[in-house]
C-alpha cells in the first residue's frame, strides 16, 4: 500500500513534541491537521429556549474544557453575573485548572477527581448534596448520567454547545492516502461532503469503539483502531500501521 499523505481529524497539536511529527519523518510522510468537525456555542437565544435560569443553580459539573469556555461565554452573553460562592465540579484535575482562565481559582470552591469519569465524581456530588447542580453539557454528549440519578443529585442537564460538520470547500480535494477519524460525527462530515467518495486505495484508522462502529455503518472499510492493548494510542496504531504496511 502506498501512503505518502495522512489527514488526521484533529487540530494541529500545540507542542512540537507530538509523535505525529516523529512519525511523518520516520517514514517520510505529509500529515496534514484538518479536523471534520467543530464545536459552536448555542446563542442565548437558543439556550434560552431549554427554560434554564442560571441563578437557579448553586453549582455546576464540567467534564470538559470545552464545556468551560461556552459556560462562561453564554453567561457573559446572557449578562449573568456569575457568584462568587457558585461550586465547581470537574472530572479531572487538568480541567479543574483550566478554570484559571475565567476565574482566580484559590478564591474558588473547586472539587475534582482523578481519572475524567463522571462517576467517580459521584461521591464528592454526594458530599454537597444540598445543591442545585449545573451539567454543562454539547448536543451530541452521551455520559451516562444514570449514576447521577442513583446517587440522587439534584441536576439538570443544559446543553451549551454543539459539534457541527466543518465543511470542505467545493473544490476542496480530499487526496490522501490514509484518514484518521476520532468521533463518530467525522465519519457523518465525509459523509456530508463527500458523498461520493470511494475507499479503495484510501486507509481509515478510528479511535474509540463508536467511531469504528461507525465506519462500518457507513458501508466503509476498518483498516486500524485504537486503543487496543498493542496501540492505546492513535499515534502508535499509525505507526504500526505503517510500519506493516508501507511500501518500501
Amino acid at each position: 500500500m502506498k501512503i505518502s499523505k495522512i489527514l488526521v481529524s484533529q487540530p494541529k497539536p500545540s507542542s512540537d513534541k507530538s509523535p505525529y511529527y516523529d512519525i511523518a519523518e520516520r517514514y517520510n510522510v505529509e500529515l496534514i491537521f484538518r479536523p471534520f468537525i467543530k464545536v459552536e456555542g448555542l446563542t442565548a437565544r437558543e439556550f434560552r429556549q431549554q427554560k434554564i435560569n442560571l441563578a437557579d443553580f448553586t453549582a455546576v459539573i464540567f467534564t470538559a474544557r470545552t464545556a468551560i469556555d461556552h459556560f462562561f461565554a453564554l453567561a457573559e452573553e446572557m449578562r449573568y453575573h456569575i457568584p462568587d460562592d457558585l461550586k465547581y465540579f470537574c472530572t479531572s484535575e487538568s480541567i479543574a485548572l483550566y478554570l484559571q482562565k475565567y476565574i482566580v481559582y484559590r478564591k474558588r470552591k473547586i472539587f475534582y477527581c482523578d481519572n475524567g469519569k463522571i462517576a467517580d465524581l459521584v461521591p464528592l456530588l454526594t458530599k454537597h448534596a444540598k445543591e442545585k447542580y449545573l451539567y454543562v453539557v454539547s448536543d451530541v454528549n452521551k455520559d451516562d448520567t444514570a449514576v447521577l440519578d442513583n446517587g440522587k443529585i439534584q441536576y439538570t442537564r443544559a446543553i451549551m454547545y454543539r459539534t457541527v460538520s466543518n465543511d470542505f470547500a467545493p473544490d476542496e480535494p480530499l487526496d490522501y492516502d490514509a484518514l484518521l477519524f476520532f468521533s463518530p460525527a467525522g465519519i457523518e462530515s465525509l459523509k456530508k461532503n463527500f458523498p461520493d467518495f470511494d475507499q479503495t486505495n484510501v486507509a481509515i484508522g478510528t479511535f474509540g469503539v463508536t467511531t469504528a462502529r461507525a465506519v462500518e455503518q457507513a458501508g466503509l472499510r476498518l483498516d486500524f483502531q485504537a486503543p487496543t492493548p498493542q496501540t492505546p494510542s492513535m499515534p502508535a496504531a499509525l505507526d504500526l500501521f505503517l510500519k506493516n504496511n508501507l511500501e518500501k
